[in-house]
């Protein structure tokens, strides 16, 4: 899946997934509440992007889903920003919902239609890895990104770390408590719905320790990574929701990663 609360991605890069498919289930991604990532995932996206991209320079959110991620991006960034997800019911509402994304675009068959290579400034993926069965698809999300991006030009991923699986986050849990889990292997995610109730859904566990790889293969040279804290947070985040709840876990185990590249 993509910007949980945002979108889906080809099932993520491969945006969507079956739980979110057809119109039902983008309305029910859509729904999804996402304080954790509000806290610790989307702010240090940005924060990552800025200085590096601005007005009228062309940043694509990959996997854009319902585009409240994007939406937000291009007014904090001025940048434009064109949202790109596998699942048209997912553009639709994001065209509605989103109105300051310039444009939006279709993944298919791995390729993002209308995009030429190299039209992209930056671009941002958020939790669109988990999404994917394979290393191989994993490589295929990689490689596409890396198509769209001109050379030098920076790659910002955000995933959850399989390794805080079990944990209760104020708006997710990833696996089982106990549960350890191989590289790719299934995982029950739960997030929390903003009537109270929680959404399960199927993705797969993909260890932050492989990226570097993997992006070295798809033309990256891999700069670093960020594990955020909720006392960074105090710094970036929206002010009411760092005061709205105590973040226990957040604050206990951090489970959100920004992995950082650029295409060479």
């Amino acid at each position: 899946m993509s910007d949980r609360s945002q979108g889906s991605a080809p099932g993520g890069g491969a945006p969507g997934g079956a739980a979110w498919s057809g119109h039902d289930g983008a309305r029910a991604f859509a729904a999804v509440e996402g304080a954790t990532d509000r806290l610790l995932g989307y702010p240090f996206v940005l924060r990552a992007l800025a200085g590096r991209i601005g007005t009228g320079q062309v940043l694509v959110d990959y996997g854009c889903g319902p585009g409240r991620v994007a939406d937000h991006a291009a007014r904090v960034l001025g940048a434009r920003v064109l949202g790109v997800d596998t699942s048209p019911q997912m553009l639709e509402l994001a065209r509605a919902s989103a109105p300051a994304v310039a444009g939006f675009h279709l993944v298919e068959n791995g390729r993002v239609s209308g995009l030429p290579d190299g039209c992209a400034d930056a671009v941002m993926c958020n939790h669109v890895l988990a999404s994917l069965p394979t290393e191989d698809a994993l490589l295929g999300v990689f490689g596409e990104i890396r198509r769209l991006l001109r050379p030098g030009a920076p790659f910002v991923l955000l995933t959850t770390d399989p390794a805080c699986s079990g944990t209760e986050y104020a708006s997710v849990r990833i696996g089982e408590p106990g549960a350890a889990y191989a590289p790719g292997d299934e995982v029950t995610v739960r997030l929390l719905r903003t009537d109270g109730t929680w959404q399960e859904m199927r993705n797969h566990a993909w260890p932050v320790d492989l990226f570097p790889e993997l992006l070295g293969r798809a033309g990256f040279r891999y700069v670093g990574r960020h594990r955020p804290t909720v006392a960074e947070a105090l710094a970036v985040a929206d002010p009411d929701l760092v005061a709205a709840r105590p973040w226990t876990a957040e604050r206990a185990r951090p489970p959100l990663v920004v992995t950082t590249a650029v295409a060479e």
